[in-house]
């Protein structure tokens, strides 16, 4: 029932994901939300992002930042953070955005994996666009009163998720 929902993996971190196997696995572009995935909510890029996309650049990983939120916050994170591509207003869980992103990094569905911290949102929209998506937790537990109420049905998600990846293994 609610395995619409359910991420592909979920990790800690998206700083901790092994981008490096990825990439040998046949992964070309990795598409990421910004906030609360790579810093928290309206931070600016910190070190931390600029040497993961320093990194992601060094492996041969093209990368495209898509959000939901307005070009001035986007694309100053863009620039700050060296990732040169990004998509504002991108209306996720709709599916438009990611296939831009995957137009702009020249990449497949079967060659992009998605990063980010929201199931409906990022996580739903990625499995609409037929993107494996990797589920991150939030950086920060200051949130926007919307996502704040989303997070409560998002527990109720994650909890039947965690039950049957446990099943599976």
């Amino acid at each position: 029932m609610f395995n619409t929902f359910y991420p592909d993996e979920d990790v800690v971190s998206a700083y901790d994901i092994p981008y490096e196997r990825l990439y040998k696995s046949g992964i070309r572009g990795v598409i990421f939300d910004i906030d609360n995935t790579l810093v928290p909510h309206g931070a600016p890029a910190d070190e931390r992002a600029k040497k993961l996309f320093a990194r992601l650049n060094e492996i041969g990983l093209k990368s495209c930042l898509l959000s939901n939120n307005k070009e001035p916050r986007v694309a100053s994170f863009a620039r700050a953070s060296g990732s040169t591509d990004y998509i504002f207003k991108g209306n996720k869980p709709g599916i438009a955005g990611y296939h831009r992103a995957m137009n702009v990094m020249g990449t497949n569905k079967e060659t992009t994996i998605f990063v980010g911290d929201q199931l409906f949102t990022d996580v739903f929209g990625a499995k609409r666009a037929g993107i494996y998506s990797i589920l991150v937790r939030p950086i920060n537990p200051k949130e926007e009163i919307q996502i704040v109420l989303k997070r409560y049905l998002e527990a109720v998600v994650l909890f039947f998720y965690h039950r049957d990846k446990k099943k599976v293994m």
